[in-house]
């Protein structure tokens, strides 16, 4: 894989030898499928292009690799993850439904004001975010900070189901990372918002039950939204 100097400049405007920094750019190559899946992804070339050591980018692929973007194999080294297909997309759904809703219901009888408010804000960012998104393009840094404050909103809930293991199991998916990856379209920007503001007025009505129905709902929403695509 090579980027080329004159791109890998755009991309890191300053020399920035920073793991985080690293993590950035290569994250966004590989949502935007400029790391193709299945693509071999080399330290030494990455290093190079962006004129940075060897040390960072390997920060960066293990942080990817943990994130479940990039495969390590021995004697291999690192190559781009496959795409989800219609069985991983339907397996990571199921998990999505046994768990998602179970932490909604579970944090709807612990909602404070205090972490309302932070989901509302966030419910309105996204908002935002959706109409900076659709102005842009469909690039990665286009839609980031919508994709970002989804995962975010669902984080949130997650922590607060007083589940430590439903939790951790719910963010070690990164379903939004992987999904985001697969597919994005304008459109799903509106619809997840407004599916997350029912899931919101179920919390803030401390409604455990129509907090699981309303995530419950969101989910396969999300997945009818997906799984057209996957089949083609």
């Amino acid at each position: 894989m090579t980027i080329g100097p004159d791109h890998a400049a755009r991309l890191v405007p300053e020399r920035r030898a920073l793991a985080d920094d690293v993590y950035d750019v290569i994250l966004g190559l590989l949502m935007d499928h400029r790391i193709e899946p299945g693509a071999k992804v080399s330290i030494d070339g990455i290093a190079r292009d962006f004129d940075v050591s060897p040390t960072p980018v390997r920060e960066a692929l293990a942080r990817l690799e943990s994130e479940g973007l990039v495969v390590k194999r021995p004697l291999r080294g690192y190559t781009a993850a496959p795409l989800l297909d219609a069985e991983g997309l339907r397996k990571l759904f199921e998990m999505r439904r046994i768990l998602e809703p179970a932490a909604a219901q579970l944090a709807a009888g612990r909602m404070t004001p205090a972490t309302v408010a932070a989901l509302q804000e966030l419910a309105d960012d996204m908002r935002a975010s959706a109409s900076s998104a659709q102005d842009e393009g469909t690039r990665y840094q286009d839609y980031r900070d919508f994709a970002d404050q989804d995962a975010q909103f669902h984080r949130i809930i997650a922590e607060h189901s007083g589940n430590d293991l439903l939790a951790d199991a719910i963010v070690r998916l990164r379903s939004h990372m992987h999904l985001y990856r697969l597919y994005f379209k304008h459109g799903i920007e509106q619809d997840t918002s407004g599916e997350h503001e029912a899931v919101l007025d179920a919390l803030r009505g401390r409604d455990a039950a129509a907090a699981a129905a309303a995530m419950l709902d969101h989910i396969e929403h999300s997945y009818a939204r997906m799984a057209p695509h996957v089949e083609d």
